[in-house]
């Protein structure tokens, strides 16, 4: 069993990471994301997004109805849609869903996010939460019957509204139930960078007990990234079966980004 993890970003090669999976001969679950397709289409309606910092340090965008909505026209539309007809012209059977739909992510509501702004701490509440529950019987009826799940945000709330939440957890969520041996992460950069800018800055491999320590080194989403990470390997979250799991942070711009990562190149956590 894998779980893909294809990131929102725009040079990501779509069609490649397709053409790959179709040679996978294993069951996978792909968790997908479309950041740079939101704030395409939210140049084009004219809507500007706010980023807001946590008190923690850690970056989100705040989620109101409209951004909602971007939400379900990038993630659950435009680009869902995209992959599963990629994956289908490779003859991957694949079937593009929401959380939404039949309950199959559910998260739990964010009390507010705590920020600082004009030297006064504010509580924002917005439609945003942490992933808490699958349908694991949709997703296994799925799987057994030869179809490949290709999810996207929003999910569903305990009040059955839709609410953006993060890929990572949502990863972390379908690990602890599904017990892949392998996670592949694919994002634009070679792997983990200790500068972001310098691409030989590469950690190649990294152990779990390493990724407290990684985190303070880096900032913005790599750092919510790496929390995400500790999140997944810690005890709470099962191992892959036959042995520890394996995440692989590798490049998604490449050619054949899925059997790059699958022979060892960026990232090897363990």
């Amino acid at each position: 069993m894998l779980l893909i993890k294809i990131g929102g970003g725009k040079e990501l090669n779509l069609k490649g990471i397709a053409a790959d999976l179709a040679t996978v001969n294993e069951k996978f679950i792909i968790v997908h994301g479309a950041n740079a397709l939101r704030d395409e289409l939210a140049k084009k309606l004219g809507f500007e997004k706010k980023v807001v910092t946590s008190l923690s340090g850690y970056d989100s965008v705040l989620s109101d109805e409209n951004t909602i909505d971007l939400m379900m026209m990038a993630y659950a539309g435009v680009r869902n849609k995209r992959i599963v007809e990629l994956l289908q012209q490779n003859g991957v059977n694949a079937v593009g869903l929401s959380g939404v739909d039949g309950k199959v992510l559910q998260g739990k509501r964010n009390s507010g996010i705590k920020v600082r702004e004009g030297g006064k701490t504010l509580l924002l509440r917005d439609f945003s939460g942490k992933p808490k529950s699958i349908n694991k019987q949709l997703l296994d009826l799925l799987l057994e019957n030869g179809y490949t799940p290709v999810l996207s945000v929003p999910l569903i709330d305990e009040n059955n509204f839709a609410i953006n939440s993060e890929n990572d957890d949502i990863v972390a969520l379908l690990q602890s139930e599904f017990k892949a041996e392998k996670i592949i992460s694919l994002i634009e950069a070679p792997g983990f960078l200790l500068d972001k800018n310098d691409p030989s800055s590469l950690v190649s491999k990294m152990s779990k007990s390493e990724l407290e320590a990684m985190e303070q080194k880096v900032e913005g989403r790599m750092k919510r990234k790496i929390l995400a990470l500790r999140k997944l390997f810690c005890e709470g979250i099962p191992s892959g079966e036959g042995g520890d799991t394996t995440v692989i942070l590798s490049d998604g711009r490449t050619e054949h980004p899925i059997n790059d990562a699958l022979n060892g190149k960026g990232t090897t956590i363990q």
